[in-house]
């Protein structure tokens, strides 16, 4: 589960103060994929980093009480000057697992060949989106955050074996996605929310998310 309890969270610009969620209460529970929509500027990444614990709120409190995944593309966790060879054990050792499992699964998945010992520095953002997927899908979670959806990538092989994979998880495990696009959200969320303006509005269905949504977005 997460909740959030009376969260508020907001930025200073420069010139004025840009607020992100103000007095928002929710939970995400398991079982119960939600999909945000919201559109570009309004605070997504944000949203899905308070959620993952990478940012926090200015007022309220987040409670988690499952494995929360790091969101799909964030490589903060992944350093530069390491190869994906280097980076997955060193993962693999913060949260408890096999080397040999997790570096055997990504290389698998990855399919980079030579470039899987090379420094991720000198990855393409294609390679690197590859190698966020599989660390993601390797590693056993309760609730998976996405970011505007799958990576975007080229390999038409890589998409079609990652999203097996996480299909199968999903059976078990729990979605938030949060998107500008009612299409991305589609396959896998059963709820929905729409994030404008600093408000949260949570609907039962996506359908009734998406009336919202078009109604604020398009006049």
């Amino acid at each position: 589960m997460i909740e959030f309890d009376n969260v508020s969270k907001s930025f200073w610009t420069g010139t004025q103060r840009k607020v992100i969620l103000e007095g928002a209460s929710f939970r995400v529970d398991l079982g119960n994929s939600l999909g945000i929509l919201a559109p570009n500027g309004t605070g997504k990444t944000t949203l899905i980093n308070m959620m993952a614990g990478l940012e926090k709120p200015d007022d309220g409190e987040i409670r988690r009480t499952s494995r929360i995944s790091f969101p799909l593309g964030f490589m903060g966790g992944v350093i530069n000057k390491l190869s994906a060879t280097e980076n997955a054990r060193f993962i693999a050792k913060l949260y408890g697992i096999d080397p040999d499992y997790l570096e055997a699964f990504c290389r698998w998945l990855c399919d980079l060949g030579e470039y899987f010992d090379q420094p991720v520095g000198t990855y393409s953002s294609g390679m690197r989106a590859r190698l966020s997927f599989a660390l993601l899908l390797a590693l056993d979670f309760d609730i998976y955050l996405i970011d505007e959806g799958m990576p975007s990538t080229t390999d038409v092989a890589f998409n079609q074996k990652a999203g097996q994979i996480l299909r199968e998880r999903l059976e078990q495990a729990t979605i938030v996605i949060v998107s500008h696009q009612a299409e991305t959200l589609e396959k896998f969320c059963r709820s929905a929310a729409v994030l404008m303006n600093g408000q949260l509005h949570l609907f039962d269905t996506l359908e009734e998310a998406k009336r919202l949504y078009d109604y604020e977005t398009q006049s």
